[in-house]
């Protein structure tokens, strides 16, 4: 038989399991986004990652609250300057893509 306490770890454990499914998956759309934004730019993305700086909650166009992250990745023209990118997300939808100023080729 579960008792209370034993339901609210169970419970617990399921909404990290979640959280963490949906963060692994919310993390891989940001770096296709950034590295696709960087091919189009045509400038290098380094160390082929991207890290979450920033968590919040927001609400979307219909109103509805979502997590609204800021996902950052370094990226360089010439090889020798590292600059910063960032993919925003709200949801599971990319909200856009913005490269620090750098210098062209």
């Amino acid at each position: 038989m579960i008792d209370l306490k034993s339901l609210v770890w169970l419970t617990a454990v399921v909404l990290v399991i979640y959280y963490s499914w949906r963060a692994f998956q919310a993390k891989d759309l940001a770096f296709a986004a950034a590295r696709r934004h960087c091919d189009e730019m045509e400038v290098q993305m380094l160390d082929q990652s991207v890290y979450l700086r920033r968590l919040w909650i927001k609400r979307d166009s219909r109103g509805r609250p979502g997590l609204w992250r800021a996902f950052y990745f370094e990226f360089t023209v010439t090889g020798g300057d590292r600059y910063f990118g960032r993919v925003l997300m709200l949801g599971r939808h990319i909200q856009g893509v913005e490269l620090e100023p750098h210098r062209l080729h």
